[in-house]
């Protein structure tokens, strides 16, 4: 019994590195996207436009994203060559998840604090839950609709607070629709992503989703602005897109896909749940931007029906 004790207990202590190092990158995860809107927000502050920022976001993070397919691909050498309607599937799923998604958000962001596009960006799941029922037929059960009521509950608050503070609720309005409409693109993503993902593989799925996205923003942006408005921009801005390139769009991704291998969805899913105050706390701690109580009850509601829609998919 006691050379047995001998054996196990180092696996155990690597069992335990593995789940303490999954937590860590989930969270550094969360803290990474949480940061996006704070430098989008940074960013709007030297007069560049949503379309401009978006191009430069994804003409930066091309090549990442392109480095990872080729590696996905190669992880999956002996899954088959990729069909035609394959990659018509990836590129429509980069059109609604990453660009569409994105574009609304950074339009979006024009209008409202980093704090309630954040808190509105998390209700996608419980759009997903919605669609899947209507849809796919899925049941709704009690504590999916109690989840419903806790997410809007919070969100009604949260709006509230903003147009409380706001001297034109028009903006606010605006901004909280199209924030919403970028999460609604998100679920539908989300809900043809687990259509296919079995089959492509969800490294690779993500990897040349997200390089049909950048294509679609570069387009947009040569389409509708000079190219060389890219090069006039000043340095500030260039930094500012770079961090959130590396910090807070291929960073996150990797540390996700890393954080599920160690530890599963399910808990990657629960430390996602931290994003909202995240993005609240940076937005007063950098952004200056004023938070009130009934802005914090609302993120809980919000965080709290998240956590029960988490629940009842983990069970």
């Amino acid at each position: 019994m006691g050379g047995s004790l001998v054996i196990l207990e180092p696996a155990l202590a690597v069992s335990a590195s593995i789940h303490k190092t999954g937590i860590l990158f989930a969270l550094l995860a969360a803290v990474g996207f949480s940061f996006k809107a704070i430098l989008a927000k940074l960013a709007y502050r030297y007069h560049i436009d949503a379309e401009t920022l978006l191009g430069l976001r994804m003409l930066m993070a091309l090549p990442f994203y392109l480095l990872m397919g080729l590696f996905a691909r190669r992880e999956r050498r002996g899954s088959g060559a990729m069909r035609a309607l394959d990659w018509l599937w990836m590129a429509g799923l980069g059109f609604l998840g990453y660009y569409l998604s994105s574009y609304l958000d950074f339009l979006g962001l024009n209008h409202i604090s980093s704090g309630l596009e954040r808190l509105i960006l998390f209700l996608y799941p419980t759009m997903v839950i919605v669609m899947s029922a209507f849809l796919l037929g899925k049941a709704v059960t009690k504590w999916t609709m109690l989840a419903l009521i806790l997410c809007y509950l919070g969100i009604g608050l949260a709006v509230g607070h903003d147009l409380g503070q706001s001297e034109n609720s028009h903006e606010v309005l605006i901004g909280s629709a199209l924030v919403f409409a970028s999460a609604l693109a998100y679920a539908f993503y989300l809900i043809g992503n687990g259509l296919v993902v079995e089959r492509l593989g969800s490294l690779q799925l993500t990897a040349w989703a997200s390089s049909f996205a950048c294509v679609f923003s570069i387009g947009q942006f040569v389409v509708l602005r000079p190219l060389e408005l890219l090069f006039e921009q000043p340095w500030q801005v260039w930094a500012i897109t770079s961090i959130m390139v590396l910090v807070s769009t291929v960073a996150p991704v990797w540390l996700v896909s890393e954080a599920i291998r160690r530890v599963g969805a399910s808990t990657v899913s629960m430390t996602s749940t931290l994003g909202p105050i995240i993005t609240i706390g940076l937005g007063w701690l950098i952004l200056d931007e004023h938070f009130g109580w009934n802005q914090l009850f609302g993120a809980a509601l919000v965080i709290g029906g998240v956590w029960v829609v988490s629940r009842q998919k983990a069970e």
